[in-house]
């Protein structure tokens, strides 16, 4: 009994502190005592396995690998709970080790932390506390071969218990990957990161295997869905300048509403009135969040469903918009007063062919003029009109803010309404961000105006992700006037703004357009309203000003929402009465949604557009 005491109890402590952050940190869904059966005892055989390699070490050795091995477990346990805290989600390996942002997450990551978390390593240090002091449990005898043999077939056999009674509850439970939180339900958290590393190796061996045969069903798919564009709009920006802004965090439901009686964005009420203007246009961000809007608003592709692809494959060949438009004579920069390698964004610019970025060093930043994550937008917009006045004409610009990001700190001076009043100090810290952020936008378009660079110009306005989780869903509730916030409401708050403005043109005849649609479909529009041709070119976005646009939107975690239909978490919804129906209505979707999911991928993958390239190449 001896030679495994210390063993089992290291396995017994995380084991129970596994299930208490289950239960306590993650919204995990549980609807029966079998899936909570599960849920308890998915833990155990990755503990067993990890720690009873112990078994077959030194005494010097053993303790002290048990005692790591204890830390770096709760440290990947702790690193889910911080990351969960704010995204709703479960760290991705690629997530993990994206280390150089690190330096850069600052006021975020402390904002998460809770005084509770002081207690999160308890365990870790009571183990090294009775190793060091040699306490009769710690006490070394070996362990022999027979009870090693009996351990490890007991250890097997508990995984093989546990993943037969998975694919019970959720069959073909490894295929559906994109659904982390149904993965960790039933084969826990720490089998889940094995998993999750099996699907890194294979990722990476993808591109080495990848040929272009894999091209050509894609291509066909795209062609056989292509949209004609709408005659009348096709080539109205001919010529004109492009300038795109990244609106940070920002949702639809802050457009025309107020808080405590004051409006939230008057500059946007109001341009939406000289706009075409998408109430119904979702933002399909994975973990990359604002890179991945950035990905998707240039490339026309899907982001990964693991990581970030602006970190993953920042140096695969693409086809973006910047690169697209120098056939065309265009200057392409973006301007981003934060770190040029936050989220490896000096990599991923080159390879979608920018030809500068204005990043922190091109900017005065200050203590003063500086809050949360930086330079405030308001002087981040003045000092950017300085840099946009020296490029050459025609560019293409994209400017992404910071002021309205988690966590949605503010100075008095710069608060233009109070904040909201409920449990959530994140939500109600977001109102007075929101409002600075439409402020800045007014200042923005103002200097384009004083500087002659906004009558020759399309400006596109978007909101890049979701800025309230759904941690915070009762404060939600309470701002909505909602009993609660379903699945579905869950799904329609990831509606972002998307405000398309060219001057002459849509302040003559502005419209509000309902279309189902998603950031992936602003490339082919927005080269379309400047005259370019996209038949041929790899995208998975349709023209928003198509009379034949299919009201169909796909997110990054399988969920899809159609002209009458939301489907979420393996339910199927009524748009109109937000009551579930059966889930039959939502079948002739699905597998558009998987497919153009699984296409994507292997684009970015298998760095498939470099067979693209060569294919333009040669035709040249």
């Amino acid at each position: 009994m001896k030679n495994y005491r210390f063993v089992l109890l290291t396995v017994l402590l995380l084991w129970l502190k596994t299930y208490l952050v289950y239960k306590n940190s993650f919204d995990i869904k549980i609807e029966s005592w079998k899936q909570e059966f599960i849920l308890f005892i998915s833990p155990l055989s990755f503990l067993l396995f990890i720690f009873g390699l112990a078994l077959f070490m030194s005494e010097k050795r053993r303790n002290r690998y048990i005692v790591i091995t204890s830390f770096i477990v709760s440290f990947v346990l702790y690193a889910n709970v911080m990351f969960y805290r704010f995204f709703s989600d479960f760290i991705t390996i690629p997530v993990l080790f994206q280390t150089n942002n690190m330096g850069d997450l600052g006021n975020s990551v402390f904002e998460l932390m809770n005084v509770s978390d002081m207690f999160f390593f308890l365990d870790v240090v009571l183990l090294a506390w009775m190793a060091y002091k040699k306490v009769s449990i710690a006490q070394y005898v070996p362990a022999t071969k027979r009870f090693r043999r009996t351990y490890f077939i007991a250890t097997v056999a508990l995984a093989l218990f546990n993943l037969g009674l998975a694919e019970t509850e959720r069959p073909e439970l490894l295929t559906r990957t994109f659904d982390r939180e149904m993965l960790i339900k039933n084969l826990g958290i720490y089998n889940y990161h094995v998993y999750d590393i099996i699907l890194q190796s294979r990722s990476k061996a993808q591109r080495a295997l990848a040929d272009s045969s894999e091209l050509a069903d894609i291509q066909n798919y795209i062609n056989a869905n292509e949209k004609a564009p709408n005659k009348q709009l096709f080539g109205i920006a001919k010529g004109r300048n492009v300038i795109i802004v990244s609106m940070e965090s920002l949702q639809s439901f802050v457009i025309n509403n107020t808080v405590n009686g004051q409006e939230i964005t008057p500059f946007l009420n109001d341009f939406i009135k000289q706009s075409y203007y998408f109430d119904n246009f979702y933002h399909q961000t994975g973990q990359g969040k604002t890179s991945d809007a950035e990905f998707l608003i240039e490339n026309s592709l899907y982001p990964l469903g693991r990581g970030a692809v602006f970190f993953t494959h920042a140096t695969n060949e693409y086809n973006a918009t910047p690169e697209i438009l120098k056939n065309y004579g265009y200057y392409s920069a973006v301007f981003h007063a934060n770190n040029k390698s936050f989220w490896n964004r000096d990599v991923m610019y080159q390879s979608m062919k920018y030809d500068r970025f204005f990043s922190m060093t091109d900017y005065h930043i200050t203590e003063e003029n500086s809050v949360g994550w930086g330079l405030k937008d308001i002087p981040f917009f003045e000092q950017s009109v300085e840099h946009l006045k020296t490029l050459p004409q025609p560019f293409y610009t994209k400017f992404i803010t910071l002021t309205n990001h988690f966590p949605f700190e503010l100075g008095e001076e710069d608060k233009m309404v109070p904040e909201y009043t409920s449990n959530s100090r994140t939500l109600n810290r977001y109102f007075p961000t929101v409002r600075y952020m439409d402020e800045a936008l007014k200042v923005f378009i103002e200097q384009l105006k004083k500087e002659g660079l906004y009558e020759n110009s399309i400006i596109i306005l978007y909101g890049d992700h979701y800025g309230i989780s759904e941690n915070h869903n009762k404060a939600m509730a309470q701002y909505l006037g909602k009993d609660e916030i379903t699945p579905f409401d869950h799904v329609q708050l990831q509606r972002v703004p998307l405000i398309i403005h060219i001057p002459g043109v849509t302040d003559k005849k502005p419209k509000v357009i309902s279309k189902v649609s998603g950031q992936i479909d602003v490339k082919p529009t927005l080269l379309h309203l400047l005259g370019i041709d996209t038949r041929n070119q790899i995208h998975f976005g349709e023209d928003l000003f198509s009379k034949d646009k299919l009201d169909f939107v796909v997110l990054r975690d399988g969920s899809f929402v159609t002209k009458d239909y939301v489907y979420t978490k393996n339910a199927c919804y009524d748009k109109k009465t937000g009551t579930e129906v059966d889930v039959s209505y939502c079948e002739p979707y699905m597998e558009k949604a998987r497919q153009e999911l699984d296409y994507s991928d292997k684009i970015v993958y298998g760095d498939l557009l470099r067979f693209y390239n060569k294919q333009q190449e040669n035709k040249q």
